[in-house]
């Protein structure tokens, strides 16, 4: 008997999770659409393809849904957009990769949550926080202890007490006339190579001020 349960516990795992993908999907698009205060769980569990229970059952509310989604894509953008070899001496292109791939994921409307956030934070607080935690700050901390080990390498000059500040400087750097357009509707996301434009100058300003070669 317990055997039987313990084969058949992986299929039920993954049509759980499957169902969980499916809510999250739809509940993304209608974000999208809509924005949080304007969507609703009924447009949610219609968009999504389930019961207005189905989706109770997994969410308890649409502020719990949106933090999963918000979460997902933080954790997303720090395994494929930060990673960073800190024995990698090649500051300038490691920085040219990293700032290609953040911008690019950061002026992508269908992958950054960052304008529903913005919209909320002032009232749900807790909200803005877990995003902050979870997105912009495991970016900074990541880039600021690449840039400590170049510093201890002898390939950078920077205080060590400021890698913090210049790692959210270079970052905020890249998106400069790209993203904000983006955030405020008024245009949309830039091509490859303005955004390579735009980051080859950050790049280059960066290591004027902190190369030492």
């Amino acid at each position: 008997m317990s055997d039987t349960l313990t084969i058949a516990r992986p299929d039920f795992e993954a049509a759980d999770n499957a169902k969980r993908r499916q809510i999250i999907e739809g509940a993304r698009a209608v974000f999208l659409a809509q924005g949080f205060d304007a969507a609703s769980m009924n447009d949610i569990a219609r968009k999504a393809g389930v019961s207005k229970g189905t989706l109770y059952v997994y969410f308890d509310s649409k502020e719990a849904l949106f933090v999963a989604i918000a979460d997902e894509q933080c954790h997303k953008q720090a395994e494929s957009v930060f990673v960073l070899d800190e024995a990698d001496r090649d500051v300038a292109g490691v920085l040219t990769r990293l700032g290609n791939a953040f911008t690019t994921f950061m002026c992508n409307r269908s992958t950054s949550p960052i304008r529903t956030v913005i919209a909320i934070a002032d009232r749900m607080p807790e909200i803005g926080r877990q995003f902050y935690e979870a997105g912009p700050a495991v970016g900074i901390g990541k880039l600021s202890r690449y840039l400590q080990a170049q510093v201890a390498a002898g390939v950078l000059d920077i205080d060590i007490a400021d890698c913090d500040i210049v790692a959210g400087q270079f970052l905020e750097s890249c998106l400069a006339g790209t993203f904000k357009p983006v955030l405020f509707n008024f245009a949309p996301p830039p091509p490859p190579e303005r955004i390579a434009h735009v980051v080859g100058i950050a790049v280059r300003v960066f290591m004027k001020a902190h190369g030492k070669n």
